[in-house]
């Protein structure tokens, strides 16, 4: 983080002169703490953000908006995230829930129907290919009365409210017919997000989240690489000054 600091240190140079010499802004590491958008939760072991959506949708729609926002509904690759997920406090309004103390979203996962005999046989799908390392969902429950006709499934995550219920990572999962509405989880891959929290295309120069509006990097997978800084000249004329937070080398003069 770039720093305000000024240093003043007395030297005796020839014919016994004091000489005072500046030092502005001295660099100190840099440190980023924001890799996803405002609203996304991010998890460092598989570089990614997520988001609950609580506008309730079908799972094709659902599909749709995850992809908007250059996401898909979220899979997950290991026990550890799906762990990191349920852990997380979502903000969530309670109206959006049949019950307060339980939550469900889509996600990325369809169950296909293969037998209907007394009991409905079948397995879990990823959705959208992608990844192969793709941890797939136990058994589900069967949450709706369906049709003959429905041979597929869709997935949701039922999480728990409570705590305590949370850090145990208690949850279950549902096959429910793909047009009933519902809140929805959406994963992305981290980002750049600048000091104005707008998203950085790979490749991009910009000034990330922190307290240096005077970096300059560079967006390469999701991380600002190849940081400059700018030097700020402290502002003449003036004994107590504020640097503007957002803006490189803009001070407010405080003196009287």
């Amino acid at each position: 983080h770039g720093k305000e600091n000024v240093d003043s240190r007395h030297s005796r140079g020839r014919g016994g002169e004091t000489t005072r010499f500046h030092t502005v802004n001295v660099a100190q590491p840099v440190r980023f703490s924001r890799k996803c958008p405002t609203g996304w939760h991010h998890y460092e072991g598989t570089a990614s953000c997520y988001r609950v959506y609580l506008n309730g949708e079908n799972y094709w729609d659902a599909v749709q908006t995850c992809q908007r926002v250059n996401g898909s509904l979220a899979t997950f690759t290991a026990d550890q995230e799906l762990r990191f997920i349920l852990a997380q406090e979502w903000d969530l309004e309670e109206k959006t829930f049949v019950r307060k103390d339980q939550r469900r979203f889509w996600v990325g996962y369809q169950y296909v129907i293969t037998n209907r005999n007394h009991s409905l046989e079948g397995h879990w799908e990823v959705a959208y290919k992608g990844s192969s390392e793709v941890f797939l969902p136990p058994d589900p429950i069967f949450a709706s009365a369906m049709s003959e006709k429905e041979n597929v499934l869709c997935a949701q995550l039922q999480c728990f409210h409570f705590p305590t219920l949370r850090h145990h990572g208690l949850h279950s999962w549902y096959a429910e017919n793909c047009y009933e509405k519902s809140s929805f989880l959406c994963k992305r891959s981290q980002t750049c997000v600048d000091i104005k929290d707008n998203i950085v295309d790979e490749g991009y120069y910009f000034t990330p989240k922190g307290n240096d509006p005077c970096l300059s990097c560079t967006c390469h997978n999701g991380e600002p690489e190849m940081c400059v800084a700018a030097l700020c000249e402290r502002p003449q004329g003036c004994q107590q000054y504020r640097k503007d937070p957002k803006e490189c080398c803009k001070f407010t003069c405080l003196d009287p």
